[in-house]
């Protein structure tokens, strides 16, 4: 039986997606064509080997246009609208075949979004027949781009949750929750790390005696916060990382901006706690106020250590709790749904 072929255009790869691609890939022949592995995450992908990986810096335009040719994709989904190479490619394609826009944006109705409403009848819905987006903040600016809500998916960022899922002990069975926090991500400023760092300094101020562990790496590596009680363990491949997360915790986000955010629905399905900026795209699917977490105002260090003290003054019963209602609303978002809605473009 001849399988269905499905191209990816895609920006800078994640292991997550890549796992759901993996699982895709039981049912489609894939192709993924990609920018060059970044810098501050520079993941080991060795394990997927028998996908097709394309890198993106090794093609000039003739050359990507000839690639997708050759291919002979019967649905094209296309990461964003930065790549001009890649927007042509899928203009050439719509009206033959389904072309899909992934869209990570919130609607904040500036301008430069306003303007894109206007263009959109001319440029974006005469390149794609689909937009696939993370959650409800994300279907809000595809609709406002013209594209009816029978042509929008939601779920197109997913976390390999089984990997995760196989870190968390159902509540009953714990003997306690680490009296920790984990902060995972890059140490870049619009992730809120000063943010953090601050809060839970005065946190230890005040007589508080919960760690912090902070793995990740980036361009204020050189500028983190060496307090007491604070660990940086630096960038960690995703094996070392589960290592890690075995002890448990809460997980803390403080981002400034946070389209989405993978990592919440990572820490949902192990099992944790956790305290979100009102920025994480994520929170809407994955954390609801005080049944598994507690959200503050983006870049409120104030409010961030509230909620800090707050959350380390929960009973053990309180925190197991918790950590069994994340793992619940992490189902919410699955691989096997994210294979169904790539699948159905084809319907």
């Amino acid at each position: 039986m001849t399988k269905f072929k499905i191209l990816f255009l895609y920006t800078e790869l994640a292991d997550y997606f890549l796992s759901a691609v993996a699982l895709l890939h039981q049912q489609a022949e894939v192709k993924i064509i990609h920018w060059p592995i970044a810098k501050e995450a520079p993941f080991d992908f060795s394990a997927y080997q028998n996908l097709s990986l394309v890198n993106r810096e090794n093609l000039n335009k003739k050359a990507l246009s000839e690639a997708v040719r050759d291919y002979r994709p019967d649905v094209i989904v296309c990461s964003g609208w930065i790549d001009k190479d890649y927007l042509k490619v899928a203009k050439s394609y719509f009206g033959k075949i389904p072309t899909v826009l992934t869209l990570d944006n919130h609607w904040k109705g500036s301008w430069k979004q306003q303007l894109a409403t206007l263009a959109s009848p001319f440029t974006l819905q005469k390149t794609f027949s689909h937009v696939w987006v993370p959650g409800n903040v994300q279907q809000q600016y595809a609709l406002k781009l013209g594209f009816p809500e029978s042509r929008i998916s939601r779920g197109f960022y997913c976390a390999n949750t089984k990997k995760f899922e196989d870190l968390y002990t159902p509540s009953e069975q714990k003997v306690t929750v680490s009296k920790r926090f984990l902060y995972l991500g890059r140490y870049v400023e619009h992730k809120g790390i000063f943010d953090l760092w601050t809060a839970f300094r005065r946190y230890r101020e005040r007589g508080g005696d919960w760690d912090l562990l902070c793995v990740g790496t980036g361009d204020q590596w050189e500028n983190r916060e060496e307090s007491e009680g604070i660990t940086h363990l630096g960038f960690k491949q995703p094996a070392e990382l589960l290592q890690i997360l075995k002890d448990g915790g809460v997980y803390i986000l403080p981002s400034h901006f946070e389209p989405w955010g993978v990592s919440v629905h990572e820490m949902a399905a192990a099992g944790f706690p956790m305290i979100l900026s009102d920025k994480v795209g994520a929170k809407e699917t994955f954390l609801e106020e005080g049944e598994n977490g507690f959200t503050y105002p983006s870049g409120n260090v104030n409010l961030l250590l509230e909620q800090m003290n707050k959350i380390t003054q929960l009973t053990t019963s309180e925190l197991k709790n918790m950590a069994s209602k994340s793992h619940e609303f992490s189902k919410r978002i699955t691989p096997e749904k994210w294979v169904e809605t790539v699948l159905n473009f084809l319907k």
